[in-house]
């Protein structure tokens, strides 16, 4: 079972501290699963919610409809469910409303043959934060290239 990821979402560490990670299925339409293959989805806007019923929710991820696609293709923005246990749902939903996390979707990728989502437990990074993060990736950058002298 080899894994090929479609779309990573990059600002989730820029924006987030990601703590715990989770991986979930995805309720998709079959002409979403051929836009997937086709590599077109954008994640980096989505974010995922917890209803009172307990189902996990993901909200605007952009599937573009499928070009060969006829009058049953897909609703590009649509809002997908989450595939996970009814445990594993509790244990977000108590950890969310606990530390005051944020579940952010970091990266969908296809696990064989089906489309599942990393999600991860994130805490908001503040300014100062994001600039401290900038500073040691420059620095570790120019310590690879060997043009760091002190």
């Amino acid at each position: 079972m080899g894994i090929k990821i479609i779309a990573k979402n990059k600002r989730a560490s820029y924006d987030y501290f990601l703590e715990e990670k989770f991986e979930a299925g995805l309720m998709l339409q079959g002409t979403e699963v051929k836009s997937l293959r086709l590599g077109k989805v954008t994640i980096a806007e989505a974010y995922i919610n917890i209803d009172n019923k307990g189902e996990a929710w993901v909200y605007n991820i952009n599937i573009p409809q499928y070009s060969h696609g006829n009058i049953h293709n897909h609703d590009e923005g649509r809002k997908r469910k989450l595939l996970l246990n009814k445990k594993e749902i509790e244990e977000i939903d108590h950890l969310v409303s606990a530390q005051r996390l944020t579940i952010v979707p970091t990266m969908i990728y296809f696990k064989g043959s089906k489309v599942k989502l990393e999600i991860a437990l994130g805490k908001g990074k503040k300014q100062h934060d994001k600039r401290q993060d900038a500073a040691k990736k420059d620095i570790e950058r120019k310590l690879r290239q060997g043009k760091y002298d002190d």
